[in-house]
């Protein structure tokens, strides 16, 4: 089931390759990053919650929850 994290601070195309970099690094497929939101099926991609919102932090911004 694809789900949908609100995310903040985003507000180019820059950061959308920011997150979409350390998602890739989890090796996540199918899933769709734009400023503000990553949208992703974290058991199709076989990876918690936690580990998608740890990516989307390292990267530099903040899951709202």
């Amino acid at each position: 089931m694809i789900i949908q994290f609100k995310v903040e601070g985003m507000s180019c195309q820059h950061c959308v390759m920011a997150v979409q970099k350390e998602l890739n690094k989890l090796n996540a497929k199918d899933f769709k990053v734009e400023i503000g939101l990553v949208e992703i099926d974290p058991e199709k991609n076989n990876l918690s919650k936690e580990q998608i919102k740890q990516a989307i932090e390292k990267a530099g911004y903040i899951v709202v929850e």
